[in-house]
């Protein structure tokens, strides 16, 4: 089995000199690791050639952003297992074995994440993957060990091997064959929730996405647009409303789109309240964004097989804020 590491870098140069070491130290008996750059002008593919010369470089012609950028680097990458590992990320001793484990023995199973730690306190889960994503039924989407900006303490609560929903962006692992058929990441999204729409396309064509607690990675997060960047609001008001659009079952479409957003709407009067007028507009324009693309997500919409049943949860922000729930053990 072929496993190709792929670093996405872009301007990373402080990055990979921190991380690298990691991965290239704790992965080469047992995979290829890639540097795909997506068109840096600082040194970063210079660095890597002197100090990591095992390592080898795929470089796009453009910043495409993470969807893109993987998009064009794994053409030309060949491998039966890709992992998209974010360059923010210190991984551990073996972390690879019990991954390749899980693939080997359940064909069924296209993409695997491992438990994500936080890099800067390795007691607590880290905020963009922890144990493996779910979605509520209002398409907020959430994870075990992290519910909204509540963050669980690691107490091997989560060392099992589970389904999930979706996998972390960050540490993403995927049978080559199945990124392929569905034709790779949604470029339209140029950055986050991508992985989320890709994980949720291949549950509905009937792959199993699992969550694996044996392998553990430590990640910064936030290393490319910060939590008060209102780019990064924009981006993930608007591609959540998408992922809707495209993969949430029929008969609850209208009725999530139209309660989403009002919850949007509520989000926005919220960050007005705050003295954060700058991401009300971010949501505005996301919507706008939404609204401009709606018949193109829904031509993407027809496109895929909807014949697949899983739980959603009920609300999320009701369970979270009105009922005070904070673990994922206390969900309903």
């Amino acid at each position: 089995m072929k496993i190709a590491i792929v670093i996405l870098n872009w301007n990373g140069k402080k990055l990979l000199e921190q991380f690298l070491p990691s991965v290239v130290n704790f992965s080469l008996r047992d995979a290829t690791i890639y540097l795909a750059d997506n068109a840096s002008t600082d040194a970063s593919i210079g660095y890597v050639k002197e100090f990591f010369p095992a390592v080898k470089i795929v470089e796009n012609t453009i910043n495409g952003g993470y969807a893109k950028g993987y998009n064009d680097a794994l053409r030309s990458i060949d491998a039966d297992i890709y992992c998209l590992l974010n360059s923010d990320i210190e991984v551990t001793e073996n972390w690879l074995k019990p991954i390749i484990k899980v693939f080997k023995s359940d064909k069924k199973t296209a993409i695997i994440q491992p438990k994500l730690l936080d890099f800067n306190d390795k007691t607590k889960f880290e905020y963009a993957g922890a144990a493996g994503g779910f979605i509520d039924l209002f398409g907020y989407p959430y994870c075990r060990g992290r519910i909204f900006n509540h963050l669980e303490t690691d107490k091997a609560q989560f060392n099992d091997e589970t389904d999930i929903l979706w996998a972390s962006g960050a540490c993403l692992f995927i049978r080559s064959n199945v990124y392929h058929l569905l034709d790779g990441l949604d470029e339209d999204y140029f950055a986050h929730q991508e992985e989320i729409d890709l994980c949720w396309r291949a549950k509905n064509c009937g792959y199993k996405i699992k969550y694996v607690g044996t392998s553990t990675v430590y990640h910064i997060g936030g290393a490319t647009l910060q939590e008060t960047n209102p780019q990064k609001t924009f981006l993930n008001f608007r591609n959540s409303l998408f992922n809707i659009l495209k993969n949430i079952p029929k008969k609850l479409l209208l009725f999530v789109l139209i309660s989403r957003l009002i919850l949007d709407g509520i989000a926005g009067i919220k960050f007005i309240l705050e003295l954060r007028p700058i991401h009300t507009l971010a949501i505005l324009k996301a919507h706008l964004s939404f609204y401009k693309n709606f018949f193109k997500f829904l031509e993407k919409r027809k496109k895929l097989n909807k014949n697949q049943e899983y739980k959603l949860f009920n609300s999320i922000v009701w369970q979270h804020f009105i009922l005070g729930r904070k673990k994922f053990k206390d969900l309903r």
